[in-house]
């Protein structure tokens, strides 16, 4: 949970907003089949993992209202160019955080756990 003041009363912003928010942003980048939960890894990446879905434990976001820190763990297509998504995802994920709760992404660091064949 985050936590800030303002000018107008103390705002709170769930971890479950949060998960969504990313979530949402991270699978919908082109070459990402899915989020990972961190230390399954290996169990995962056995198992076909649906487009457009997340897994809440794959994403950690941490800080406070004047900057935030974003761990994520992704499954990847095979075969795709890794620098270009995870630059694509810093990106996107970083503009849909501030522009959604005006909060400054400090770090957004890209995990990739696991590859898969396109289907």
């Amino acid at each position: 949970m985050i936590q800030y003041e303002t000018h107008l009363g103390n705002i709170t912003i769930s971890e479950n907003y949060f998960t969504k928010l990313i979530g949402e942003a991270v699978t919908s980048c082109y070459g990402v089949v899915g989020m990972v939960p961190k230390g399954l890894q290996w169990v995962r990446s056995k198992l076909p993992i649906k487009r457009r879905k997340y897994d809440p434990s794959g994403i950690r976001v941490s800080g406070n209202g004047n900057a935030l820190r974003v761990d994520l763990h992704i499954c990847i297509m095979y075969g795709m160019n890794v620098g270009a998504i995870s630059r694509s995802i810093v990106n996107k994920v970083t503009y849909v955080v501030e522009d959604a709760t005006g909060i400054k992404v400090d770090r957004v660091k890209v995990h990739i756990d696991a590859m898969q064949d396109e289907e």
